[in-house]
């Protein structure tokens, strides 16, 4: 998703507009995460981008999108660009020597 949102509209008042923004964003995630992963891959991933137009747009963590979206109400901006590109990943094994003693066995002392 590659969308230029305006923070205005005719009819509904801003508050009611920006909840329908945060809903369709919502939407095309849940959309995309139910989408077949490829072979090998364990999870979606989304690269985002936030910013008042494409050229300045910064990334973003997913997480932070709504905060994004209250910081650009606050400052009254007219409207902001956001990018969700989604991206399978593998998880990473883990680090086993996160343990102090050495030998992790599962069971506590």
């Amino acid at each position: 998703m590659k969308k230029t949102f305006a923070l205005t509209h005719p009819k509904l008042k801003p508050a009611r507009w920006v909840d329908a923004i945060k809903h369709e964003i919502k939407k095309y995630l849940n959309r995309e995460r139910r989408k077949a992963l490829p072979a090998g891959m364990d999870y979606w991933t989304f690269d985002c981008r936030f910013g008042a137009t494409e050229d300045v747009a910064v990334k973003i963590f997913t997480s932070d999108i709504n905060k994004h979206i209250d910081a650009a109400v606050a400052q009254e901006m007219p409207g902001f660009y956001l990018e969700i590109l989604a991206r399978a990943c593998q998880h990473q094994p883990r680090d086993r020597h996160d343990d102090t003693d050495g030998d992790f066995d599962g069971a506590s002392d």
